[in-house]
């Protein structure tokens, strides 16, 4: 094989695996033949000897070479008895030596229908898998000619439903070769020392299938589960022999070069043989290759690995399979909805790429169970398609709860409204950068009202500016039922908790209120959060009240000239409980083209009031 094939970013078709696959297929053909021709031999034989016995009137009788089996009488009365021994024994032993049975899972590529297009939205973490793959397909050219040494393991590390198994499977389909998947739990035995047992099962079963396909690919699901960091005096954090397991993984992380039992056994011979010949004379042991199997582990905690298995040799490579970007996600909403009934307006690409802008932190398991409960609101309609309004109402429910209306008394349902309203209109004001996504009086979980919010881009870091914006979005529903009602209600404890968690952050992490100390740099185990930390000092707790009062200071003047505007979606809500999307911007428009035109009415009056007085 062409050397600079290995630096191509598309998976080796003609490589190291498939050569050691075919040879391998010719040698077990070659054995079979033989085998048959050991078989066959006696079998003619006999059937000669059979065939001249007829021809002289000798006919034989039935038997197998000249055997005739049979149980001799005597053995009879005891039959009964052996057979019930043999239950017995079978019954208490099989579970034991089960119990060490390697607990995986066997796909062949076949049986695998992912492949390497099927995974979108994470385009560096598959080029990245390519080169990992095409390492593992090219093995002897890059330890034979480039002397290098193949990798033995990778690590795949992120949240949850990023695909880290998925992409996995796809590594084997691609890689045509077989894919052997356990989860760490399977490992886990009621009988000490099994756990051990079994990871050396699954190892060696791992061996058996690369030497006869020229490679595998084992899979340990939540790989954390078995390889813990180990505490000192291997007391594994008070789980028993957890210390053990560790080490057992490691040795059989280095075990891939254990010759297979055949050759033990050839080796043992050749041992015996050459205590007798002289030192010139003595026979050569066979050597065997490393036998070619990537190890491939998943975990949501790497930081919880021992550090021995991400050491070179070992885990020696970790894969950070994080939540897909923008484009990642405009890329997996494009995949699955050409798999997805759906209405026309869902081809729209601002559409699509409003979606996408709004489902930021979503995983791929998410967007895919986003679209699937669309449809399901697509069957609470009687449509057999998902439309824009099913995927709106999907996400309001996955991200804020179902609705559970209850019946307000009227002064309540008025004050719940009011306080939204002013959230609403200080985030329309303020902050422009953000998303009015859903302003609601509906109960939901544990909010009585709601107004979610989300940036119009997607963005990594924040400003002070725009972190000052979150604190006064957060304290426009206590001051809105200040100046509506004179007083506020215990529905502003979640909006202070959360603006004084945000203002704890600008004070304690990031220098953004005169103090440059971090408090998150104090990391002892069993330490209070940051809030904790920032409020229990007396100067934090000051400069937070004071983030919090200029806020609140800042909201009341601006509330104070736009009460218009909090009437008309308090209005607007008491009538329609909920707004989505850009009817909260049309109220608000729409109430400001109002108050414009009654200035100018205003003023009209006033100028013919003044003429009328010049003509008087």
């Amino acid at each position: 094989m062409e050397l600079e094939h290995l630096a191509r970013a598309e998976v080796l078709r003609v490589a190291d695996v498939s050569e050691t696959r075919e040879a391998q297929r010719r040698r077990r053909l070659w054995r079979l033949a033989c085998v048959l021709l050991v078989v066959a031999i006696p079998l003619v034989a006999r059937a000669a000897v059979m065939v001249v016995a007829a021809a002289e009137g000798h006919p034989k009788g039935h038997s197998y070479f000249g055997l005739h089996p049979g149980v001799p009488a005597a053995w009879a009365p005891y039959l009964p008895s052996a057979l019930l021994m043999l239950v017995l024994v079978a019954v208490l032993a099989v579970p034991l030596l089960g119990a060490g049975r390697s607990p995986h899972v066997l796909y062949r590529p076949d049986e695998i229908d992912t492949t390497l297009s099927d995974v979108v939205g994470a385009g560096a973490v598959v080029e990245e898998v390519i080169k990992t793959l095409n390492l593992f397909l090219a093995h002897k050219t890059f330890r034979d000619r480039m002397g290098g040494t193949p990798r033995r393991a990778v690590l795949f590390e992120g949240p949850p439903g990023t695909g880290k198994t998925y992409l996995a499977k796809a590594m084997a389909a691609e890689a045509g070769v077989p894919f052997l998947f356990v989860s760490s739990s399977a490992f886990q035995s009621m009988y000490y020392g099994q756990t051990n047992r079994k990871i050396r099962s699954y190892f060696k079963a791992l061996r058996a299938h690369a030497r006869r396909e020229g490679g595998a690919i084992g899979f340990i699901e939540e790989i954390d589960a078995i390889g813990g960091a180990r505490t000192s005096m291997g007391g594994g954090g008070g789980r028993e022999g957890v210390s053990g397991v560790v080490n057992e993984l490691l040795i059989q992380l280095q075990s891939f070069d254990q010759p297979p039992r055949s050759t033990q056994l050839l080796s043992g011979l050749i041992d015996a043989l050459n205590r007798w010949l002289p030192a010139g004379r003595r026979l050569r042991k066979p050597r065997v290759a490393p036998a070619n199997i990537l190890v491939v582990g998943a975990t949501n905690r790497a930081g919880d690995l021992d550090p021995a298995l991400l050491r070179p040799g070992r885990f020696d490579r970790t894969i950070t399979v994080d939540l897909p970007s923008r484009a990642g996600r405009r890329e997996i909403l494009d995949y699955y909805l050409e798999r997805k009934a759906h209405d026309g307006d869902l081809d729209d690409p601002a559409r699509r790429e409003t979606l996408a802008a709004t489902t930021f932190g979503y995983s791929p398991v998410m967007l895919e169970h986003l679209l699937d409960e669309a449809l399901v609101w697509a069957l609470r309609r009687r449509a057999d398609r998902l439309s824009w309004e099913d995927v709106q109402r999907a996400k309001m429910t996955e991200e804020l709860g179902l609705a559970q209306p209850v019946a307000y008394v009227e002064a309540e349902r008025r004050t719940i409204a009011t306080h939204e309203s002013g959230h609403a209109v200080v985030a329309w004001l303020t902050a422009p950068h953000r998303k009015l996504e859903v302003l609601s009086i509906i109960k939901r979980r544990s909010a009585l009202g709601l107004l979610a919010h989300s940036e119009s881009e997607e963005r990594w870091t924040r400003s002070q500016s725009e972190i000052e914006g979150l604190i006064r979005i957060a304290m426009g529903g206590m001051v809105a039922e200040e100046l509506f009602f004179g007083e506020t209600t215990s529905g502003v404890s979640g909006d202070l908790q959360a603006a004084t968690e945000t203002a704890a952050q600008m004070v304690g992490a990031f220098g953004m209120a005169g103090r440059l100390r971090s408090l998150e740099a104090v990391q002892t185990p069993g330490a209070p959060n940051l809030v904790a930390k920032v409020l229990a000092d007396e100067d934090g707790a000051d400069a937070v009240e004071v983030i919090l009062s200029r806020a609140r200071d800042e909201v009341r003047r601006l509330l104070g000239d736009s009460r218009h505007l909090i009437e008309s979606l308090r209005d607007a809500l008491l009538e329609r409980e909920e707004l989505i999307g850009d009817e909260i911007g049309d109220v608000l428009r729409a109430a400001e083209e109002a108050r414009r035109a009654r200035v100018i009415d205003l003023s009209a009056m006033g100028e013919r009031e003044v003429q009328r007085g010049d003509a008087g």
